[in-house]
């Protein structure tokens, strides 16, 4: 199954992106040459409107997630629900996984589960294969081809597929076990609900070496599943799903055309063209743990990865602006534009920042600093904190006060990221940097209760 032709991230970029891209990067260099004192007080004036509408969309995000949405009614009969997780090299967390998935609860003869495994990895397979599973749950083997990712295994396991409704777990997950239910009876109550996203929650690691990325990685988690996805589903607007635990309606999986095989986030795209197809999205509460990707070595290609997503999403969608509409195109800008924007100015903004401290300490002397935009960037500062506490709050963790001074820190490491981003796209568009699992056997015990309507037992 392949994705519609201008959802395809394969393809370069079309004449219009091309001239238009040209068409900027000489306006800014003539204009630096020519006016360089213009053309810094126009980057000025740009780069502080662009950090007040982020810092207005955040709090209007905010303050729509508050909203809670109608209970919905348990359905008289329960949908098909399909389960898949594409593993490569993951033979340490898969029996974790089937574990995980064995412990969902939803009636059975309702219920498959495909583990797609790559040909060649025979020591997952060799595991998974030895490891005790129910009935419902089968291992399918790709057949080797190119790209290897994880995209193309699904829409290989999509052809044995017979659900009604889809969902994508990674190695490491734990879902709540009633998160199908809540999903399925939502899907039953809304016909024109095209995909749910579940929260994905981030437990505090011990392991050495990865503290300070932990905890900031749970808390932009929060951030991102308790206030900003929940908010944009409130307002009607479509968002970039996570990569695991989409609740995908089948029909409208397979009117997409299935995944892109070639985008690094085809979660992302997805959440985007199934918009443009006239499905909505929504999200639930169930959520889904996980584990955070550790120590630098492996935080760095993680997010190297997302943002090389993005900016090939971004590449996809902005070919045919007017196939997501106006909203749809807010959505995109605020989502994933925003993301590759603030990725590229933390480090920078930070340096000014520093560089004029700095100054001050060792002359005595403040450097003239433009006041708009301190206070600009501190509006959109507190803003950013203020999500990430609302956010916490939610996924129960602790925000304290030296997480908040440690996020400047994190963020300027999301820059080295989008450099390093910017240079994978342009040389292996369409490698997938691959993070690594380790066993957990520290996530939360589950106290199954009932999170909505519809989830009670069959």
């Amino acid at each position: 199954m392949r994705p519609r032709r201008n959802g395809a991230s394969r393809r370069t970029p079309s004449g219009f992106q091309v001239t238009i891209l040209i068409l900027l990067t000489l306006t800014s260099v003539v204009a630096l040459i020519r006016w360089p004192e213009t053309a810094f007080d126009v980057a000025l004036v740009l780069f502080q409107a662009a950090f007040v509408v982020c810092a207005l969309w955040k709090a209007v995000i905010g303050i729509a997630s508050l909203r809670r949405p109608a209970p919905v009614p348990r359905p008289i009969e329960w949908p098909r629900y399909t389960i898949l997780a594409a593993l490569y090299d993951e033979a340490a967390v898969t029996p974790q996984l089937i574990a995980n998935l064995s412990r969902i609860d939803y009636p059975a003869h309702r219920l498959e589960a495909f583990i797609v495994l790559e040909a060649h990895d025979e020591a997952t397979l060799v595991v998974a294969q030895a490891t005790p599973k129910p009935p419902w749950l089968k291992i399918l083997i790709a057949p080797p081809g190119s790209p290897q990712t994880k995209p193309r295994a699904l829409n290989y396991a999509l052809g044995h597929a017979r659900g009604d409704l889809v969902t994508i777990y990674d190695a490491e997950d734990r879902p709540h076990p009633q998160q199908l239910r809540q999903a399925a009876a939502r899907f039953v109550a809304q016909p024109r609900l095209g995909c749910l996203q579940a929260p994905l929650r981030i437990r505090a690691s011990a392991k050495p070496g990865s503290w300070f990325l932990d905890r900031q990685f749970a808390f932009e988690y929060a951030a991102l599943f308790e206030v900003t996805l929940p908010g944009m589903a409130r307002l009607g607007l479509p968002f970039p799903l996570g990569g695991t635990s989409n609740h995908i309606r089948m029909t409208a999986l397979r009117g997409a055309g299935g995944w892109d095989a070639h985008n690094v986030t085809e979660d992302a795209d997805l959440g985007f063209r199934l918009w443009s197809l006239g499905w909505k999205l929504g999200v639930i509460d169930s959520p889904t743990w996980e584990t955070p990707p550790g120590a630098m070595d492996r935080w760095l290609p993680q997010r190297t990865r997302w943002l090389k997503g993005y900016m090939q999403t971004w590449g996809v969608h902005t070919r045919r602006p007017n196939a997501l509409g106006r909203r749809g195109s807010l959505s995109l800008i605020m989502t994933l534009g925003a993301a590759i924007l603030s990725a590229a100015a933390h480090a920078p903004t930070l340096a000014w920042l520093a560089l004029a401290i700095a100054v001050w300490a060792l002359s005595g002397v403040l450097p003239p600093l433009p006041g708009g935009s301190l206070g600009v960037l501190a509006l959109g500062v507190i803003v950013a904190w203020m999500s990430c506490a609302a956010g916490a709050r939610r996924a129960g963790l602790d925000y304290r006060l030296g997480d908040v001074l440690a996020a400047p820190a994190y963020w300027a490491l999301l820059s080295l990221a989008f450099v390093h981003a910017a240079w994978r796209l342009a040389v292996e568009p369409h490698v997938w940097d691959k993070t690594p699992h380790d066993r957990d056997g520290q996530m939360p015990e589950l106290t199954v209760v009932a999170l909505d309507a519809g989830r009670e037992a069959a």
